[in-house]
């Protein structure tokens, strides 16, 4: 019986013009074969896919962060400052305001440099104005934008006008006395003709209160004047007068004696180089400096002086940058390294009021 049943079955799956039969279908599962697995790849693909677009975002961001730094680098080299309007005016000729401001140093003078700079590539420019607000600073610093006026009134044959705000002493008058002009605020302090120096004595406490004994070799009897480790003998002080102090006071009388020629004497000079300080109006009486007024009058003798009859008034900002950003957050920690010990214990020969 089950071998007919084969047979029947074999035969009907060969019929002539038929083809083989199918084998009956089997019956449906009753649940779906893999859910679980279909769904995490679906959550898979979500994350890889929000990763993905993630990565290419940073990717973009990393790129254009790179053509601004470089779009940065190339815009400070081309045009290192930006123009700022401070009288409106005609735009054919224009005078300049260079600012000087704080304790002056090598910085500072470098900020001097680059903006009378900025101001010799303008043909536009007719006069300079040099703001001055600083109690003073290094000697080499102040000597060397005092040089860098006279070089750009010398280059140019532009006048610069010195126009103290608030405080021009010691090495803020050293850079004033090299223009032709000097103007001052009413409120201004300035004066102090003379040099100082000070440094620190650590021995008492190294040695009585923190019992270290410092040690201090040198070869040549006075190659460790002043030194730090040790209170000071009058020879040495002797000695550093000499050789520091006096060349370096005889320095800034010549200077002012050169600066005020028209207006003062080298024995009436001499007489006002005792490093008092001089209020504008008592500066005035003394002819230490020429007007006391704001700046409509510093205009108006730059106008003067140049034999222009209006300008435009301009200064000079730097432009903020991602640099600038990183710069300041460097700055911001305190270094203790070799070279700040060496500038902290080294006896420093100032242009520059001992009272700021």
């Amino acid at each position: 019986m089950g071998f007919n049943q084969d047979n029947d079955y074999l035969e009907s799956a060969f019929l002539p013009g038929q083809g083989p039969a199918k084998p009956p279908a089997s019956p449906p599962p009753a649940y779906e074969p893999y859910p679980r697995d279909r769904k995490r790849s679906s959550v898979s693909r979500i994350f890889w896919g929000i990763l993905f677009g993630l990565s290419f975002l940073a990717n973009i961001g990393m790129f254009l962060l790179l053509i601004g730094l470089i779009a940065v680098i190339a815009t400070r080299q081309a045009r290192f400052y930006e123009e700022s309007i401070v009288r409106e005016g005609p735009h054919g000729a224009k005078i300049v305001m260079v600012h000087l401001e704080g304790v002056i140093d090598d910085d500072q003078a470098d900020y001097v440099y680059r903006q009378l700079q900025t101001a010799r590539k303008d043909r536009s420019v007719r006069a300079i104005i040099a703001a001055v607000n600083s109690p003073g600073g290094t000697i080499s610093g102040s000597d060397r934008i005092y040089q860098e006026i006279l070089r750009y009134r010398q280059e140019t044959g532009q006048p610069v006008v010195a126009f103290m705000q608030g405080m021009a002493a010691s090495g803020g008058y050293y850079t004033s006395v090299a223009c032709d002009r000097i103007v001052a605020e009413p409120t201004t302090i300035t004066g102090s003709i003379g040099v100082v120096m000070s440094y620190f004595v650590f021995q008492e406490l190294l040695e009585n209160k923190l019992g270290v004994q410092p040690v201090f070799l040198s070869e040549g009897d006075k190659k460790g004047w002043p030194s730090s480790f040790h209170t000071p003998k009058q020879e040495e002080l002797d000695y550093i007068q000499e050789r520091l102090l006096t060349p370096a006071y005889e320095r800034f009388v010549e200077v002012v004696q050169t600066g005020r020629s028209s207006a003062l004497s080298p024995e009436q000079v001499r007489k006002l180089a005792d490093g008092g300080i001089f209020v504008a109006s008592r500066a005035l009486e003394e002819k230490l400096i020429d007007k006391v007024g704001y700046l409509d009058d510093v205009v108006a003798v730059a106008l003067s002086l140049a034999g222009i009859q209006d300008a435009q008034v301009v200064e000079y900002r730097k432009p903020f940058s991602f640099m600038d950003m990183l710069s300041v957050q460097s700055h911001s920690v305190l270094k203790l390294d070799r070279t700040t010990l060496y500038e902290f214990s080294t006896p420093q020969v100032l242009y520059m009021w001992n009272a700021y």
